[in-house]
């Protein structure tokens, strides 16, 4: 035998500690394995143990589903952080059940057996919630809190463990903090003696390069969003966030929350993630499902709205948008549709073999009147209105010959008479045909919009060459929030338990209606920030929008420190800031890093191509915006200087052109935001939209300009 090597030098505490987490780390990627391969023989045996065959397709749908989305992890590390909570002291106390236990907190539950103690504990767990909670003030009986440093993207491979950071929180002897060698390709971590946001992994971690798409934040939650994420579900919130607070991961990370801590209720009356566009859509796919939760619809407000039946095929001028997108247009809308219910004229009589029954005038006039007073949806009113005057000849049959059976009240019901009665009191519409009546008729026009509409807004919607019929009708895109809020008269759609909606600023009064409708019996998250307002109809307040979304009364949480925008850009961001005509107080980063170049050029064009070509000597994404009629020409000549670029769409390219029109919501390592004063004149909300140009950059921005700033004028 060998005799062991006397000269080997001996492993470091620290470095014993990184061995042994990365040890544990192949423990639980073989459970997480073993998790996967259980899930897909779970649909092959699983559903056969049921009684029937609707409770096995039930159960087949539900194994399936399971071991679809555990095959669909992406691939990561599989834990960020530990808990080890205190052992003796007045912390042990506070520490209650987790007392001398030490918790791994990941993305999400691992474990070698359903009813064995997990080897990683989901971060939306009660217990991970002293991860983020805790500090020095208030322990929460956490003796440690350890803070794990991972290589840049990181497939999850244990070698990739190059750090680890201990913060001792309550009295206890600190355990050693282990950091990667000098060559490692994490940042080396220092023991953390101050707040999480000084801790030098969670700080690589938050400031680290953006490429691709939008990542999840599990490791890197701050306090103050934590207590948003891990709102009751019920709760109405309304985050009004200033760029860079992370207030879209907030949204996405509650939705991960409210699936993990109400799972049936959630999945049962379903969530929608509401974001401005589909390229902001992509840009967000991602974070979900890396925590576990796939499935998800992820929508827009359009897409929610569409109808088969009414492509989007005609523009709307400004003036017609506007009026349209009023809150206004419900009331006029109203009465268009209500204007179809009209008294009956005569008594109806029911042939019943040798028998006729009678339904008297004024009662019919009664059961319309009341009907209306009830206010149901169009349809359901519609419907009342049948039943009630088949319940008055009921009535009557009963009187005469006892109890009817269900075959006669259906024969009655319809009854030539019946139907005409309702027909002609209370006629079945499409919205499509309420619409197009209302639009293409002045006169109707006039009579539903009196006192609501003056005679300039109603020219500008009305349409100067009607169409033949409503089914030949060419709607716009603001048509479609008008066709929505009929179809909602006339039947309430179907809703969902919980609804995020991000860049909610820029919803129009109409558009936040839809919204509402969508979640009557449930609850909203509210994204947004009102200094990134750029539609025209963007909200100036909160009050008056969240009235629009059916909630006045959601509290409005404000997040005005940023950990994503460094201190100088937020600065300048800050002077554009100060001549929005909005009341948000200015921005304010913790990051002191980070770079601001503002350079006057002759040719902005030629000074674009040549900061993207030094901008590709460094790390992470570039992105260049410009007004949107520059966007073609400056495409064309990164082109021909050979620098390969792409549109907004693609995620994952190094260097994206995109006009300033689809920039809210994305995110770059590097921005050069080419001629403001060309991207502040180009709309009504210019400088609102100059302001998120500003703020796209995670680290480094470049101003160019030949034109004098809009902020120094």
């Amino acid at each position: 035998m060998r005799p062991p090597d006397s000269t080997a030098t001996p492993l470091s505490p620290l470095d014993e500690a990184l061995a042994r987490e990365r040890r544990f780390h192949d423990t639980c990627r073989a459970a997480l394995t073993a998790m996967v391969d259980g899930a897909a023989e779970q649909v092959v045996t699983g559903a056969d143990v049921s009684a029937s065959g609707a409770d096995a397709e039930v159960l087949g749908y539900r194994f399936r589903s399971h071991a679809k989305a555990m095959r669909e992890l992406p691939e990561a590390p599989l834990f960020f952080g530990r808990l080890d909570f205190a052992a003796e002291g007045p912390a042990a106390a506070e520490a209650g059940d987790h007392r001398a236990q030490s918790y791994h907190i990941g993305r999400l539950r691992i474990t070698e057996h359903p009813s064995a103690p997990p080897l990683v504990v989901d971060w939306r767990a009660p217990v991970s919630r002293a991860f983020y909670q805790a500090g020095a003030r208030d322990s929460q009986g956490v003796a440690v809190r350890r803070r794990f440093g991972w290589a840049a993207g990181s497939k999850g491979d244990s070698a990739d463990l190059t750090g680890l950071e201990d913060e001792p929180l309550a009295d206890a002897t600190p355990p050693a903090t282990a950091t990667a060698p000098a060559t490692a390709p994490a940042p080396v971590a220092a023991p953390a003696t101050t707040p999480a946001p000084s801790s030098r992994i969670l700080a690589g971690e938050i400031e680290r390069p953006r490429v691709g798409p939008m990542r999840d934040i599990a490791a890197t939650i701050q306090p103050e969003q934590d207590d948003l994420v891990r709102g009751e579900l019920t709760a109405s919130v309304c985050v009004q966030g200033a760029p860079g607070t992370g207030k879209t991961a907030v949204g996405l990370h509650r939705a991960a929350y409210l699936l993990y801590t109400y799972p049936q209720r959630v999945r049962r009356s379903g969530l929608l993630i509401l974001g401005p566009n589909r390229t902001f859509l992509r840009y967000i796919a991602e974070v979900l499902p890396s925590l576990g939760e796939t499935g998800v619809r992820q929508s827009t407000v359009t897409d929610e709205i569409a109808r088969p039946a009414a492509p989007v095929r005609a523009p709307d001028d400004e003036a017609a948008a506007g009026v349209k997108h009023d809150a206004r247009m419900a009331a006029v809308l109203r009465r268009a549709l209500y204007s179809r219910v009209v008294p009956p004229v005569d008594s109806i009589a029911v042939p019943d073999g040798s028998y006729t029954w009678r339904v008297a005038l004024d009662d019919l006039e009664r059961i319309i009147a009341d009907v209306r007073a009830e206010e149901p949806p169009y349809d359901v009113g519609r419907e009342r209105v049948r039943t009630r005057a088949v319940r008055h000849i009921q009535e009557q049959a009963e009187r005469r010959a006892g109890p009817v059976n269900n075959t006669w009240l259906r024969k009655i019901s319809r009854a030539r008479s019946v139907s005409a009665f309702v027909e002609a009191c209370w006629p079945g519409v499409k919205p499509e045909e309420v619409l197009a009546a209302l639009l293409a008729d002045p006169a109707a026009l006039a009579a539903a919009a009196d006192g609501i509409l003056d005679a300039a807004e109603q020219r500008a919607i009305g349409w100067t060459k009607p169409p033949r019929s409503y089914k030949s009708a060419k709607w716009s895109a603001a048509d479609l929030v008008l066709l929505d809020e009929i179809a909602g008269l006339l039947e309430r759609p179907e809703g969902y338990g919980h609804i995020v909606v991000d860049e909610a600023q820029d919803l129009s009064p109409m558009e936040a209606r839809a919204i509402a409708r969508r979640a009557e019996f449930g609850s909203l998250t509210v994204l947004g920030d009102l200094a990134q307002g750029t539609a025209p109809w963007a909200a100036r307040d909160w009050p008056g929008l969240l009235a629009h979304l059916g909630r006045p009364d959601a509290a409005v949480t404000p997040l005005t420190t940023g950990f994503r925008v460094p201190k100088a850009i937020v600065g300048l961001a800050n002077r554009v800031l100060a001549s929005l005509d909005v009341d948000v107080p200015p921005a304010r980063s913790l990051r002191t890093d980070g770079e601001l170049r503002i350079r006057e050029v002759r040719d902005v064009v030629a000074a674009t191509v040549d900061a993207v070509r030094a901008g590709l000597s460094r790390e992470g994404s570039l992105g260049v915006i410009a007004a949107d009629t520059d966007v073609a020409g400056l495409r064309e000549a990164l082109a021909a200087a050979g620098i390969d670029s792409a549109g907004p769409d693609d995620p994952d390219a190094r260097v994206t052109v995109l006009p300033a029109s689809l920039a809210k919501g994305l995110e770059y390592d590097h921005v050069v935001a080419v001629e403001p004063a060309a991207i502040a004149e180009a709309e009504q909300r210019g400088p609102s939209r100059l302001y998120v140009v500003l703020t796209r950059a995670v680290s480094r921005l470049d101003v160019l300009h030949s034109r004098p700033l809009p902020w120094e004028a």
